[in-house]
């Protein structure tokens, strides 16, 4: 199905965080990203969905595959990209960040996609802007696109979600990866196992009815994914375990460890990979791994994305009726 026939099933101009949205929700995003992916085949790797719209992408955060996704993501769609150079910004100088964002927008930018190392500025930023907002990555709260294309990674190489178990490993006090995919996953059905040293495990995680365990080895047997996380150091306050090389002894995926899962089982990891201490190289490149695909198939999401936010916030301004989300 084209994305046109889904635009009237969106009502949400932002994307803000998995949080808020339904499981239908969710599987709509899904879907219009399934619908989307055969673009990057084709000869000319670009429709006019959103020929005329401007899309700003302001990252407060360093990012590689994030921001050149989102890029690439417009580029492909028809639009106008403006990437904003933050070390140039008046906040430097002392400039709010919502007066930084309204200069942006009247500009004539369409939608809004931010980074931010401070949990809830997308948040603020949805609630003064009249155009879309993309939370790129906010603190230790979400990373919505990112929890959106693993659990499209997971449903197109296992055919589902729900009924699947989902270990998510690794530092996931500090992760926002983490919790956008414990909102996604639980919301369409996975059973998730959250794993890792008791340090980084919040009480947080019980809310979402998901396992929690220190034994990595003891649950491997049963995950059809293993969604593997980086230590957040640059987030950590102080040390939380003994070492890097005792955290990748106990909760390392390496060849010992991958010669136990059952097969299908995929292997994830949201990058920056640090190898030798979540993943060793020959787990990383190993039959298991689907994190080159994770990459390939965030293009399609944020695609998704941006299509339905933008196409629901120039409905609402047609039929002057306020979209959700406001």
């Amino acid at each position: 199905m084209s994305p046109a026939k889904k635009k009237n099933a969106w009502t949400r101009r932002h994307l803000l965080g998995l949080e808020d949205l339904s499981a239908d929700e969710i599987t709509l995003v899904l879907d219009t990203a399934a619908s989307l992916a055969e673009v990057g085949s084709r000869t000319v790797k670009k429709v006019p969905a959103l020929r005329g719209q401007t899309i700003a992408n302001l990252f407060f955060e360093s990012s590689t595959r994030t921001a050149n996704s989102f890029a690439l993501a417009a580029k492909r769609l028809s639009a106008d990209v403006l990437t904003v150079n933050v070390s140039t910004l008046s906040t430097s100088k002392g400039e709010s960040l919502r007066d930084t964002a309204r200069n942006i927008e009247a500009m004539g930018v369409d939608c809004l996609v931010v980074r931010h190392a401070i949990a809830g500025a997308p948040h603020l930023l949805a609630r003064c802007l009249d155009c879309s907002v993309v939370n790129a990555g906010d603190g230790w709260h979400e990373h919505p696109t990112q929890g959106l294309l693993d659990i499209f990674t997971i449903r197109q190489a296992r055919g589902r979600v729900e009924g699947l178990t989902v270990a998510i490993v690794g530092d996931i006090a500090h992760s926002r990866v983490a919790r956008s995919n414990l909102w996604g996953l639980t919301k369409l059905g996975a059973r998730v196992v959250v794993v890792g040293p008791s340090t980084l495990i919040p009480p947080w995680v019980r809310d979402f009815g998901a396992e929690i365990s220190n034994d990595l080895d003891g649950i491997l047997p049963r995950c059809d994914v293993v969604n593997l996380l980086r230590i957040q150091a640059e987030r950590q306050a102080k040390n939380l375990f003994p070492s890097i090389r005792e955290y990748a002894q106990f909760f390392g995926m390496n060849a010992a460890r991958a010669s136990r899962l059952k097969e299908g089982c995929l292997v994830m990891h949201p990058g920056p990979l640090n190898r030798g201490v979540e993943i060793t190289p020959e787990v990383a490149d190993g039959p298991h791994s689907v994190i080159l695909r994770q990459v390939a198939n965030g293009l399609a999401v944020r695609m998704a994305v941006l299509y339905l936010v933008i196409r629901a916030r120039q409905i609402g301004r047609k039929t002057g009726s306020a979209p959700e989300g406001e």
